[in-house]
């Protein structure tokens, strides 16, 4: 994709249609009748829905060309599998079947592997999940997803927790201007009998230190709590807190 012409698989996406419900409806109704013509409308009319999609997956440095025909792979089978009955808007529907056509692809692309039975029990769930949710007009439990395929509720969690894909420790969840969280911020680091004597070199490195921020350093490396949990109990935003430990810690490398 380059920015500046806006183009992805050679169509100008700045030249994408895009239909109302009132016209996603009647060419639903056609589309159910057997008219390809109106098919390939809904499919155009529905491209924007696709490019808003990808543009979650776009810092993986996948190619976008890529993702943006998996996810038009997704949008014609939410398309062919809609149920005009069900009072639910397509976009509702087909989102979702875009998001896990793309994730399908990202997991059989991914380095690690997954047996096959494995991922066709977790594709399984997922279609189940969305047959529920239409039906039931809210998520599933797990109880109930498990017992529409007829297996345990640890089965299903287990396939379902195989696919998901990895994070990154450096993915940031939260950015309040320049100070960024980061997934590993958020992580606890429990302390073992092995790591007494960095207790120790830690605690002399924050005599210097004022008491919030030795508390602060106190409570994330030698209690191993997240910066969550030290933002609650001192009483300040959890921004607050990582842009206090790293203040804190920049002055005790300067030291040393």
């Amino acid at each position: 994709m380059q920015y500046n012409k806006v183009e992805i698989c050679g169509v100008n996406t700045a030249k994408l249609k895009v239909l109302k419900e009132s016209e996603k409806t009647v060419l639903l109704q056609k589309v159910k009748e057997g008219d390809k013509k109106a098919r390939e409308e809904l499919i155009n009319g529905n491209l924007r829905l696709v490019l808003s999609v990808i543009q979650r997956f776009t810092n993986r440095g996948e190619n976008l060309d890529d993702l943006f025909q998996v996810g038009c792979i997704g949008l014609i089978k939410a398309i062919d599998n809609f149920d005009i009955s069900q009072n639910v808007r397509f976009s509702t529907y087909a989102v979702p079947m875009i998001i896990g056509e793309i994730r399908r692809y990202l997991r059989d692309n991914n380095s690690v592997r997954v047996s096959r039975s494995m991922r066709d029990t977790a594709y399984h769930a997922m279609q189940v999940k969305e047959q529920l949710l239409n039906k039931l007009g809210r998520d599933p439990t797990v109880e109930e997803i498990a017992g529409q395929m007829q297996l345990k509720k640890e089965d299903v969690v287990l396939a379902l927790e195989s696919i998901v894909e990895p994070v990154s420790l450096f993915e940031p969840v939260y950015s309040d201007g320049g100070d960024t969280i980061y997934v590993m911020d958020q992580i606890g680091d429990k302390n073992t009998d092995e790591s007494w004597l960095d207790e120790i070199v830690l605690k002399q490195a924050i005599k210097e230190l004022n008491p919030r921020e030795k508390r602060i350093l106190y409570l994330r490396f030698l209690m191993g709590k997240t910066q969550m949990e030290v933002a609650e109990e001192i009483g300040i935003s959890q921004a607050q807190v990582s842009r206090l430990e790293k203040c804190a810690i920049k002055q005790i490398k300067n030291k040393n």
